[in-house]
């Protein structure tokens, strides 16, 4: 028997709610590494009563960009493309959001050019690339590890 609550939820929340963090992929070849977080960190999981849309998102993303990280080699980073545009690529330095629908991306072009992208959750799409390090740069870059500690912190 379930209890009664006074919280009111739309249906797609209610929705939403009941299946959080649930993740399933499937892929064609039995070889291929899933992007997808492998293990959901305690501290993610629960209904999502007290976080935003974006917070979600931005929870998520992170878990998506950590485990593609660990898919590259030691002469790339990730970037991002931009659907839709011809913006080109932007190499991920930092990832943020305002509640409680906006997730912002902070990084650098391929030619050092200062980005940074302003998403509304509903029209969120992110393509993770693997980009060659700079040749200056002894070891790459893995900002999915640094996010990582802020979720340990703030979650």
């Amino acid at each position: 028997m379930s209890e009664l609550s006074d919280t009111i939820e739309t249906s797609a929340e209610y929705a939403e709610n009941a299946v959080l963090p649930a993740l399933h992929e499937v892929h064609l070849s039995p070889n291929a590494k899933s992007a997808a977080p492998t293990q959901i960190p305690s501290n993610l999981q629960g209904n999502g009563e007290e976080k935003s849309a974006a917070r979600w998102a931005y929870e998520r993303l992170i878990l998506y960009i950590q485990n593609f990280e660990k898919q590259l080699d030691a002469d790339q980073e990730v970037a991002m493309g931009f659907t839709g545009s011809d913006a080109g690529v932007m190499r991920i330095e930092g990832l943020g959001y305002f509640d409680p629908d906006i997730v912002t991306f902070y990084g650098s072009t391929e030619t050092g050019t200062r980005t940074q992208l302003i998403q509304h959750v509903a029209q969120l799409n992110v393509m993770l690339m693997a980009l060659p390090k700079p040749t200056e740069q002894a070891e790459p870059t893995r900002i999915g590890f640094e996010l990582a500690k802020d979720l340990e912190t703030t979650a």
